[in-house]
């Protein structure tokens, strides 16, 4: 159905068939349809700013009986968690007034949600479709849909995007954590750039997961601060940085360092890398006269490790990332200290 605002702005209404049980169900089916709105390029659908609303019928029935209840709506629900606490409510509200014997209290009405109270509230008595005085547009002739070539099913089917289920199984199919998979299919923006960079990593299992660990973590967080840091930094940056990292040319912390320089200003990771003095050291000789020092400035831990306290290590080689200011493979530094130490 499409109607029209007073401003002209054509609406799209969709009703869906009886087939949701729960505040939940519902909040989760309203969520996915904006995602897929989006993902279409009908609508941002953005609940606070007016561009989609659900309005939720509910009716509640004995256990066991298949024929539905007297029908209510709560109408102009305007995010997903109100909608899904208006329905909990009238659920409970109804199923009260039936076990109570008072089922003919529950009547065909459209009703509101206030939020202050958190319980919805009576606006009007439902009117019967003859009240609504509907009739038909003598200025719109009738069409089927289905008897038009143009929308035939292969053929919109082929038009389509990837939509947000379908991502999700690309995502998870790639190994992803499920809170990060759930993130960038509902951030139409981050999943587009993570697209990019998974497709120039050639979809990499072991390079696309890093990848998205700092997209996910990193990236997000200069977002807070920065709402254009995907036009900042690019889906070739994030490339590098992985790359440089399975090279063991820089450290986590070092593409840390490196993601927040770009935030400032657009360069080459490399040339940040190289004046940030970010590049791990990965010379064995200079390392080893490092290491050497460290044992000898240490020599109580360097004797625990030897025991067989394995934390030592894990302190020394910190005492190496130190000395170095996190630019030595600590890799390379642990397998230093232990040849010194055997």
């Amino acid at each position: 159905m499409v109607n029209y605002n007073r401003a002209g702005v054509p609406l799209m209404e969709l009703v869906t068939e009886p087939v949701i049980h729960s505040a939940k169900q519902a909040g989760d089916f309203a969520r996915e349809l904006q995602l897929l709105l989006r993902y279409l390029g009908a609508s941002e659908a953005n609940m606070e700013k007016g561009e989609m609303r659900v309005e939720a019928n509910i009716s509640v029935a004995p256990e066991g009986v298949e024929k539905f209840g007297t029908k209510v709506e709560v109408k102009n629900l305007n995010s997903f968690k109100v909608a899904e606490k208006a329905i909990e409510y009238e659920i409970e509200r109804m199923t009260d007034l039936l076990e109570a014997g008072k089922g003919d209290e529950i009547v065909q009405e459209t009703r509101g949600w206030d939020e202050a109270k958190q319980k919805t509230f009576s606006q009007r008595k439902k009117e019967t479709s003859d009240d609504y005085r509907y009739f038909p547009d003598p200025d719109l002739p009738k069409i089927k849909i289905s008897e038009i070539t143009e929308f035939a099913d292969e053929k919109l089917l082929a038009t389509l995007p990837e939509l947000p289920w379908q991502k999700r199984k690309t995502f998870l199919d790639l190994e992803l954590k499920a809170d990060q998979a759930d993130f960038l299919v509902s951030n139409v923006n981050f999943s587009n750039f993570f697209d990019e960079v998974r497709t120039d990593l050639k979809n990499d299992l072991e390079k696309v997961k890093t990848a998205a660990n700092y997209i996910t973590s990193d990236i997000v967080s200069l977002y807070r601060n920065d709402e254009n840091i995907l036009e900042k930094v690019s889906a070739k940056n994030i490339v590098d940085i992985v790359s440089m990292l399975a090279e063991n040319k820089i450290s986590s912390r070092g593409a840390k360092d490196i993601l927040a320089e770009l935030a400032i200003k657009s360069e080459e990771v490399e040339k940040i890398a190289s004046e940030k003095g970010l590049l791990q050291q990965s010379d064995a000789g200079a390392l080893t006269e490092i290491v050497k020092k460290i044992i000898a400035d240490n020599q109580k831990v360097a004797d625990e490790y030897k025991a067989g306290k394995e934390a030592s290590l894990q302190f020394l080689v910190g005492q190496g990332m130190k000395e170095t200011r996190g630019s030595a493979n600590p890799k390379m530094l642990a397998d230093l200290f232990k040849k010194e130490l055997i």
